[in-house]
């Protein structure tokens, strides 16, 4: 890539820019602007630049943040695409080039780690290889080709090609994963929705996101309503296998950093936040995490991770398809299924939340032996008790246990070392992986401030939305909103989130802290602490506990806690739950929980 300046004016500056703004580039691109002063008006001339990738779009995000006017001119018409597929066309004033020619790209490496072009090397390298299972029905990599150029070609039929974006909505299923790969084959964008939404809130999806057509399998909403908002595909009990096998091979280069999925994040806020994520991004994430996780292609992976989820996609699909390790799917997401399917089979991989863990212990058919082949269980959405983890470890001896830490927006940022002792699983979320960088912006007097970070899996951006609501920086780093602090070791702790700190009276309590110490008392099984209104301290703590038993002695529990925690941060009230209200991933719906303690409390 090549780069010139051109003064046009004392506050005004034209650069010409030529190439591949890709990950190479995109480097070369933010050290060439590092001296030109905040506030300038920039010009780029893209008249030269022939194609533009996730990471590039990234840079130019993090431009806009420093350089407020910045604008681009004489956009050839294959980058123009790419800003309207993603959005920042919305954001970054662009002028198109008239007539300029579509880029004929050929045969070239930069599709080294595309989704399609993973899939065609897996086929060469073992096409008979069996790659998922589920109810009895085997799929190779042979099939898994076979079957998504079958449902690429009704999908072109719909109108589905490069930039398109396809929605997939449905329950874990080997369709889920070939309609994945169909969409990747088109060049598409794959927006992954989770499949307890209801219609409406499809509706809203599909209008934020510019979907045209849905691919449809196991969803709570009703087909018929799913219909008025755009095309529908079913994938849902069709059987692929027994269809024609199609010519077409969909000739179309699609490179490893191009746009190629959106993914949701699970907050509370309810504003959509759809994530920019290329196969780049995804496959290197899934590369690392399979080495972290020390998998082998004769293990086996029970995977019950929801695949529109970013921990389910990268290390429920593409970390075990890396490392050759067969997948196996439950046919229902009970405790009865999976516990019959990891004995039958054997299986050595299973990443969970806590609940489901203790959930299969707890199951009346459970055996140590039944679950004695496991040997590997990340524990994502939500960090295990000590209490937890000691039954878990009682009753599972020869799995390690790891913890770890990753967002939508970027994902695995740390993780704990395979074979780590308990301090290290329970008080800390792991060491930062490879080639992540993590900062801690501000921090206190005891280390604790914003996490910030940055790396090769980040995000393009949100789609469509302002800079200001962007949350990476003029300089690169992702703002998590997460709060923690790095230890001598370099073990990243939690310590919460920045809008869940309870201000009470002027002293900042991080219910994290709280929750660990709470957790340590034996008859409390899980607890979530939350700040409500006070009229004199204005904030106060409010402990949410899920209990082993029905006593339950809070004076007692007070005098306790009086030993373990300063004057402050001792829970005002105690709130006792059978469950907590859950977001479509599993973690608890703290947005919710805190409304209802508040009208439990106003009474």
């Amino acid at each position: 890539m090549i780069i010139t300046n051109e003064q046009i004016n004392s506050s005004t500056q034209k650069i010409s820019v030529s190439g591949k703004l890709n990950v190479v580039g995109a480097a070369d691109f933010r050290r060439k602007l590092e001296k030109i002063p905040t506030g300038t008006t920039l010009i780029f001339d893209f008249g030269d630049v022939n194609y533009i990738s996730s990471a590039g779009l990234r840079e130019i995000l993090i431009c806009r943040k420093k350089f407020p006017n910045l604008r681009i001119e004489n956009v050839r018409n294959d980058v123009y695409q790419i800003f309207l597929m993603t959005g920042f066309d919305k954001f970054i004033p662009l002028t198109s080039a008239n007539n300029s020619p579509q880029q004929n790209f050929g045969d070239n490496t930069d599709e080294s780690l595309s989704f399609k072009k993973f899939l065609r090397d897996k086929v060469a390298e073992s096409a008979d290889e069996i790659v998922i299972v589920r109810a009895g029905e085997k799929y190779s990599w042979r099939d898994i080709d076979r079957c998504s150029d079958v449902i690429a070609a009704d999908l072109s039929q719909k109108n589905v090609r490069r930039g398109t974006h396809v929605a997939i909505c449905g329950a874990n299923s080997i369709n889920w994963l070939l309609t994945f790969f169909a969409i990747q084959k088109l060049g598409a964008i794959a927006v992954l929705v989770n499949f307890n939404l209801c219609a409406k809130e499809i509706s809203a999806l599909v209008n934020y996101t510019d979907v045209t057509c849905i691919c449809y399998g196991e969803m709570s909403a009703p087909v018929d309503e799913v219909k008025n908002f755009c095309d529908v595909y079913s994938i849902r009990d069709e059987d692929f296998k027994a269809r024609q096998a199609v010519n077409e091979k969909f000739p179309l280069i699609v490179r490893e950093d191009d746009p190629a999925v959106m993914i949701f994040t699970s907050g509370t806020t309810g504003k959509l936040k759809g994530v920019l994520l290329s196969s780049y991004n995804i496959l290197n994430a899934a590369q690392i995490n399979s080495r972290d996780q020390t998998l082998r292609a004769d293990d086996k992976a029970c995977v019950i991770l929801p695949f529109f989820h970013i921990f389910g996609l990268i290390a429920g699909i593409f970390a075990n398809m890396i490392a050759g390790v067969t997948i196996y799917m439950p046919e229902k997401t009970r405790t009865n299924s999976i516990l019959e399917l990891i004995s039958r089979e054997r299986c050595t991989i299973f990443h969970s939340v806590p609940t489901m863990l203790l959930a299969l212990i707890n199951n009346k058919t459970f055996s140590a032996d039944k679950v004695s082949s496991l040997r590997c269980s990340i524990i994502s959405g939500t960090r295990a008790t000590e209490s937890q983890i000691k039954i878990l470890q009682r009753h599972m001896p020869n799995n390690h246990f790891m913890s770890s830490y990753g967002l939508s927006e970027m994902a695995p940022v740390s993780i704990t070392v395979y074979g780590d002792d308990l301090q290290k699983i329970l008080h800390t979320v792991g060491k930062p992986v490879k080639n992540i960088r993590v900062k801690i912006l501000n921090p206190d007097s005891s280390g604790v401030g914003e996490i910030l970070v940055q790396g090769f899996n980040l995000m393009a951006g949100y789609y469509k939305l302002s800079p200001d609501e962007q949350p990476i920086d003029a300089n690169g780093w992702l703002h998590t909103g997460d709060l923690g602090s790095v230890d001598a070791g370099g073990y990243l702790r939690l310590t919460g989130r920045i809008k869940e700190i309870i201000i009470r009276g002027g002293e900042n309590v991080y219910p994290a802290e709280v929750e660990a110490v709470i957790s340590e008392a034996d008859f409390v099984d899980d607890v979530k602490v939350i700040g409500v209104p006070d009229d004199f301290f204005g904030e106060v703590v409010c402990a949410c506990l899920k209990l082993k038993t029905s006593k339950f002695d809070e004076n007692k529990f007070r005098d306790w806690l009086a030993t373990r925690l300063a004057k402050f941060k001792i829970p005002a009230h105690f709130l006792i739950y059978e469950k907590f209200p859950l977001l479509g991933s599993g973690k608890v719906d703290l947005l919710a929980l805190k409304r209802d303690a508040e009208k439990i409390l106003s009474r």
